[in-house]
């Protein structure tokens, strides 16, 4: 009996190793010095912003000042003012963009507002469509580059994504904004050492406009991009990234905007990687689409700090069973996995954190984890499945 409880325990254990093992490969392909493949700079195609945007009149203005100097004659910035209370769309009209306004209480969330977007522009498509939150600054260039790379590659194609934390931010927002980093920048740059996808992230993205009847926008899903990415993989286009394109935002200054937002995207990340890894892991393999397995492996590692609370409970409870009952390998098992996290959260961190967070910030972060509990709870007990707009520090 005892023997039998071993192996499964020992299995249950290796399952749970399969997301270190991924986000170790990640991050020590990422530190590998790698040439960025050289673009052919073709001629610039035509491209529209589209910019979703829900009671956002704080922010709509810095954000269409980063987009509308990167523009050429030809291209389209579009804002969709979606079920506003505010002046959002006046603001936007000010700042010389084209406006149309959705109102629909039944149909909320971001899927809908880019789905009203894109119906919008059919009248004079672009060759490339390209989204921004209102919340995001486009840095200088980025447009050209996301668009001629989405053109040539003819796949959808991800800029790299960074949000920072606000001057004077305490220590768990400046431990948000470095696992930030290992998300969006560290682990997408080590697949992409291998060819591999990453995942889209929400803001600048870019799509080849013939090529976006192969999803459905018209979605209230909280995590639309992690759907979007994986539907586009399907139909045999794996989203490209693109860290030379740069778009960045801030972390709320709140309490509440901080927890609105985490809970969004934690429980929406944990809903997809639950629900729809088992099936496809087996379609990827029957189907012979190792783009869309290698996305769904990268989809297996969860956010670092719920990462950090499996494996120490697991190594925990591995001891404990070691000293009740003389069973070593689930202890090796477990104690390997918490090393292998330690190694890479470390190797991460000298490559790409060092100007994020000191050594002595980083050494909090089992404690953040720890204070990260109830968000994970809360995922067990009352899953937030509606979209819900984080709250803005002056609203």
């Amino acid at each position: 009996m005892i023997t039998f409880f071993s192996w499964l325990f020992s299995a249950l254990l290796l399952l749970i190793l399969l997301p270190v093992l991924v986000l170790f490969i990640q991050v020590l392909l990422a530190c590998l010095t790698v040439r960025s493949p050289a673009s052919k700079q073709g001629s610039r195609p035509r491209v529209a912003v589209l910019v979703p945007a829900h009671n956002e009149s704080s922010i709509i203005v810095a954000t269409l000042n980063s987009i509308r100097p990167q523009l050429l004659a030809g291209d389209r910035l579009l804002v969709v003012a979606d079920n506003c209370t505010d002046d959002t769309a006046e603001h936007a009209r000010a700042s010389g963009a084209e406006v149309v306004e959705r109102s629909n209480d039944q149909q909320r969330g971001k899927g809908y507002a880019l789905d009203f977007g894109v119906r919008h522009l059919t009248s004079s498509a672009p060759d490339v469509l390209i989204i921004v939150d209102a919340d995001c600054q486009v840095v200088e260039g980025s447009i050209e580059r996301l668009a001629v790379r989405c053109i040539e590659s003819g796949r959808p194609t991800q800029s790299l994504n960074l949000m920072r934390a606000p001057e004077g931010a305490g220590l768990k927002v400046r431990l948000a904004e470095f696992a930030w980093c290992v998300k969006n920048l560290v682990r997408p740059k080590g697949w992409a050492r291998l060819g591999l996808p990453c995942q889209l992230m929400g803001t600048g993205m870019a799509f080849v406009w013939r090529d976006l009847p192969l999803i459905n926008l018209a979605s209230g899903h909280i995590v639309e991009d992690l759907k979007m990415g994986l539907d586009f993989c399907r139909s045999g286009k794996p989203p490209l990234f693109c860290p030379d394109a740069l778009v960045t935002s801030y972390f709320p200054r709140s309490d509440e905007g901080l927890r609105t937002q985490r809970t969004r995207w934690e429980h929406g990340h944990l809903g997809v990687l639950l629900g729809d890894t088992p099936k496809l892991i087996v379609e990827s393999i029957s189907r012979g689409n190792w783009s869309l397995l290698a996305m769904t492996l990268d989809l297996l590692v969860p956010p670092l700090a719920l990462l950090t609370l499996i494996l120490g409970a697991a190594f925990s409870l591995s001891w404990l069973v070691f000293v009740l009952f003389g069973v070593l390998a689930p202890s090796l098992i477990a104690s390997a996995g918490l090393g292998i996290l330690g190694v890479t959260v470390l190797l991460a961190w000298s490559q790409f954190g060092r100007g994020i967070i000191s050594f002595s910030t980083l050494l909090y972060a089992p404690f953040y984890a720890l204070k990260k509990i109830p968000l994970y709870l809360g995922f067990l007990m009352k899953r937030q499945v509606k979209w819900v707009r984080s709250k803005r520090d002056d609203t």
